[in-house]
């Protein structure tokens, strides 16, 4: 069975996660990227098949408990995955997820990115629509709208204050332009004569 979480799923199996980090004693700081972290801190209406994630904490504990969880509510083992490892900044932009309750005594603390940082990350992965079931550029589309970059320059600004220039392929600078000169192109379309 190949799960479509929403926002209500992704918090149910977060909670789930927290209340079993808790019953265990542990701590466990989470930060949630990709499409989840669009679903849950910008409220995009959207389904995932995962929630990619790096853990700061017990992995092997989370990864267990996160099988649980799974299991219970008939999701993928993968359901929380850290595949996106390989495109976290070193100098990364994250902020406590203010709306998931979690206990100071214990349990899970989640964080997501700034919406430049996921603009910058969403920018570096930009997988081609067609490929399984990418969002990247309609994702990368709206944190440009959301933060308000207008033009290449500084959208290859953002990029570049987090990534460093020789870890930039060429594809994503030629991608990023034509995204934006897209945007730009749809804003005048907008705009009506007084």
């Amino acid at each position: 069975m190949t799960a479509r979480l929403k926002k209500e799923d992704i918090l149910q199996g977060l909670k789930l996660l927290d209340r079993k980090a808790r019953a265990v004693g542990a701590v466990v700081d989470i930060s949630i990227y990709g499409g989840a972290a669009l679903i849950l801190a910008f409220d995009l209406s959207r389904s995932t098949r995962d929630v990619d994630v790096v853990v700061k904490g017990d992995v092997t504990l989370i990864r267990k408990l996160a099988e649980e969880v799974a299991e219970e509510n008939d999701w993928p083992e993968s359901w929380l995955n850290d595949g996106v490892k390989g495109f976290v900044s070193a100098t990364e932009d994250m902020q406590l997820f203010s709306d998931f309750d979690a206990e100071k005594e214990g349990g899970v603390r989640l964080y997501t990115p700034s919406a430049e940082y996921l603009f910058a990350m969403k920018c570096l992965a930009m997988r081609p629509e067609a490929e399984s079931g990418s969002h990247d550029i309609k994702d990368i589309e709206f944190l440009a709208k959301a933060t308000g970059i207008r033009d290449t320059e500084a959208a290859l600004r953002i990029v570049q204050s987090f990534y460093p220039t020789e870890r930039i392929p060429a594809k994503v600078a030629f991608g990023v332009q034509e995204i934006m000169e897209r945007i730009a192109s749809n804003s005048r379309g907008n705009e009506r004569p007084n």
